[in-house]
């Protein structure tokens, strides 16, 4: 597995191993050995997985303590453009935020440690992302981040006029106006 600095701290790219061959592929898309050897050391509690079609935008959320998150993300059918924002308290890179295209083929995996707010868009007909949590989901901690907050100028590799967002994602406040941050 090879693993890949984004620019933010403690946010990477994992690359697992894929051996193809005439009947298809295998890889390991989860070793808790490997990941603690690099220094990774979250222990996941929970899978998430969701189904979206073409130009959904879903996010970005986060849990607020004492239920934040680490999330181990890949996509299992179709692409995403899966971003994530720092919004720990004193980092030298709150606000900002790292984006990068998933797909099934690519076999690419976001870590996206505690204190980031997450979300991505469906870039292909319709994607299958499939996640891990460090954290059980808690409704009380649950908060997000608006996806066309201005001060974080997101492009989210897809028409707007043509996105499909939730009402409840449509209602999320802007950064600079979040209370716990």
């Amino acid at each position: 597995m090879k693993i890949r600095e984004t620019g933010i701290e403690g946010l990477l790219i994992l690359e697992p191993a894929v051996f193809k061959d005439a009947r298809g592929y295998f890889m390991e898309s989860y070793h808790s050995a490997r990941l603690k050897e690099n220094g990774i050391q979250y222990e996941f509690v929970q899978d998430n997985q969701s189904r979206s079609i073409h130009g959904v935008i879903r996010g970005l959320h986060y849990q607020k303590e004492p239920h934040v998150q680490a999330k181990l993300i890949r996509v299992t059918e179709g692409a995403i453009f899966d971003v994530a924002v720092d919004i720990r308290p004193g980092s030298h890179t709150f606000g900002k935020w790292f984006g990068l295209e998933i797909t099934a083929e690519n076999h690419i995996q976001l870590l996206i440690p505690p204190g980031f707010a997450h979300g991505f868009s469906v870039i292909s007909p319709h994607a299958t992302l499939f996640y891990k949590c460090s954290d059980y989901y808690h409704p009380e901690s649950e908060s997000g981040i608006r996806f066309d907050d201005p001060d974080l100028g997101i492009d989210w590799r897809i028409e707007m006029k043509e996105a499909v967002i939730s009402e409840k994602d449509k209602q999320l406040p802007h950064l600079k106006n979040l209370l716990n941050y």
